[in-house]
């Protein structure tokens, strides 16, 4: 593989953008995103190579690190390309070009650019051919991208170099000394065949000395294939831009990333495998990145707390782990969606955004920008039509339906406001209004009627509490962005209704869970003793007017139902 493969041009098919417009998308669509993403990635590598050219270094020189992985991709095309397209590859790509803009921060310049030299090794173990090349070493580690890690003991902290050479699949790894030393006496040799190691039946590596350690995989057999995604703890390029230090899972953590890998991978796959709306194929996972822990204990909450998808990595998910798979699964279909919007927006301007924070995101605690809430519009269909594919499972069809009737609420409210925006371009307006076609269609299912309620009394909720903890009182009316002025004193806020509201409680005991209950009466005298000890705080606040919204429907609970920051002002006042 070389970049001069790079035509003929793309020219999606009308047909497979209205697939992708509809919030899903076959396999031919994905494709077709994937085939876009290649192109970008090489377009990169091509940019960053002439960067790189004048750039001083420690290291090899540029230009024979280049030589090796063309070599190695002439000999070994399908091992370098899936190499060149792993999501931390294109992680690092879009990072470093940052940097030589002036627009990110990392370690010194040297180093971050001699992951070139890393890359080069990696594909030249892939091929089977030579390599010779000076490398960086951070702490006395050497990053192999997709394979793993190689460390030497004994080494001082911080940057060094050393010298990686590759024969016939085999490393062998020496440590020159500090950067910048012109000692050529070695302390550590590592000489390896690296390979991934899959989670299941897998000898965990320890100790501190001198190693190997091998990026896991996590593994799913389904119609007579297997299929291995890394679980990836080691990458400093994992995470959504500037390098992280490895954060290495222990065994029983990272068995039961396995275990809920393979129930979580049964409940976003379909009868075929095929990626559509509310499923996916696990093959399109290209990476899972671990987050926020590295034991098993103590126990995850139920929920996914933390995850989050970079344009840059199509196809890798940065999850901190739930305690269920079926959140598990959830997450795996909400970061896909973000990765085919971003593989879309790297191919049409769907937007001119001026990236005001000014709109509502029923999902978000703080305005947001256009762009965020296209994002959160394409992820949430794909909730919905996650919870929409539950609905038949009756261990989880009390919590399907409202999580199905919530997010298709919220999810064509949002609709509503891109296309009202103004600033859709021609393609934007057709995948907008291909998301409302498929959103207006939901609206008229049927859905258990107490789910039902559940799911618009949070919504109304999240809603009231937005504005009350974000928007200044002021006397134009509406959500027009115009007419909004936010908070300067304004804090992130746990949004603690929208999961907690997904079933009915049996025996209420606070506010929110007679709320929850549908008995508005009895939230409403609890909401308000709250507030006899503080009249303007929110949580209560947000309460009371829904609440009491719901016992008197009539234009007042309605004005304050659309403008609650009036209220908290005459608290105020």
């Amino acid at each position: 593989m070389t970049t001069e493969q790079l035509r003929p041009p793309l020219r999606m098919p009308d047909h497979l953008f209205a697939e992708l417009a509809t919030g899903g998308g076959s396999s031919e669509a994905l494709a077709f995103l994937e085939r876009g993403e290649r192109v970008r990635r090489l377009l990169l590598l091509r940019t960053l190579q002439k960067h790189l050219e004048s750039l001083p270094t420690p290291l090899t020189p540029h230009s024979e690190a280049w030589r090796v992985l063309w070599e190695a991709a002439d000999k070994a095309p399908e091992e370098v390309e899936r190499l060149i397209l792993a999501p931390q590859v294109g992680s690092w790509v879009a990072h470093i070009l940052r940097r030589l803009h002036g627009a990110s921060e990392g370690p010194p310049l040297w180093a971050e650019a001699g992951r070139l030299a890393a890359l080069a090794v990696t594909a030249a173990l892939c091929a089977r051919t030579e390599a010779d090349l000076l490398v960086p070493l951070t702490d006395g580690a050497l990053h192999l991208p997709g394979l793993g890690m190689a460390q030497l003991a004994s080494v001082e902290a911080g940057l060094t170099i050393g010298t990686a050479q590759t024969h016939d699949g085999e490393l062998t790894l020496t440590l020159r000394g500090p950067a910048g030393s012109e000692t050529s006496s070695p302390s550590a040799v590592l000489t390896c065949h690296p390979l991934t190691a899959p989670v299941r039946g897998a000898t965990d590596v320890v100790g501190t000395g001198t190693r190997w350690i091998p990026l896991r995989t996590l593994t799913y057999s389904a119609l007579s294939r297997v299929i291995d995604i890394p679980l990836d703890d080691l990458d400093p390029y994992r995470d959504l831009d500037e390098p992280i230090a490895p954060a290495r899972l222990d065994a029983d953590e990272a068995a039961v990333w396995q275990a809920m890998f393979d129930e979580a991978a049964g409940y976003v796959t379909g009868a075929n495998e095929e990626s559509g709306l509310g499923r996916l194929d696990p093959t399109v996972i290209r990476a899972v990145v671990p987050w926020g822990r590295t034991s098993s204990t103590p126990p995850p909450p139920p929920d996914v707390r933390v995850s989050a998808t970079s344009g840059d990595s199509y196809g890798s998910m940065v999850i901190a782990r739930p305690s269920s798979s079926l959140a598990l699964a959830e997450a795996f279909v909400h970061e896909f969606q973000h990765s085919k919007l971003a593989a879309l927006l790297h191919l049409f301007p769907l937007l001119d955004d001026d990236r005001e924070e000014c709109y509502y995101a029923p999902w978000r605690a703080d305005p947001r920008h256009l762009t965020g809430l296209l994002h959160g519009a394409y992820a949430f269909i794909g909730v919905a039509g996650f919870w929409r594919e539950q609905l038949a499972d009756p261990e989880h069809a009390e919590t399907a339906a409202y999580h199905f009737a919530l997010r298709r609420l919220q999810g064509r409210l949002v609709v509503r406001t891109l296309l009202g925006s103004g600033r859709l371009t021609d393609e934007g307006c057709v995948l907008v209004a291909g998301l409302a076609r498929t959103l207006d269609g939901w609206l008229r299912e049927p859905v258990d009627r107490s789910a039902l309620e559940r799911a618009r009394t949070a919504a109304a909720l999240h809603r009231t509490e937005w504005r009350l903890r974000n928007v200044v009182p002021g006397f134009t009316a509406g959500d027009d962005r115009a007419a909004l002025r936010f908070r300067t004193d304004r804090e992130s806020w746990p949004d603690v209704r929208t999961y907690a509201f997904a079933d009915r409680p049996r025996s209420p005991f606070t506010a929110d869970e007679h709320l929850a209950a549908g008995d508005p009466a009895a939230a409403f005298v609890r909401y308000a003793e709250v507030l006899d000890a503080d009249p303007a705080e929110p949580h209560a606040l947000a309460g009371w007017i829904v609440a009491r919204a719901a016992l008197d429907p009539g234009r007042a609970s309605r004005h304050m139902l659309a403008r609650p920051e009036l209220l908290r002002r005459q608290h105020r006042d």
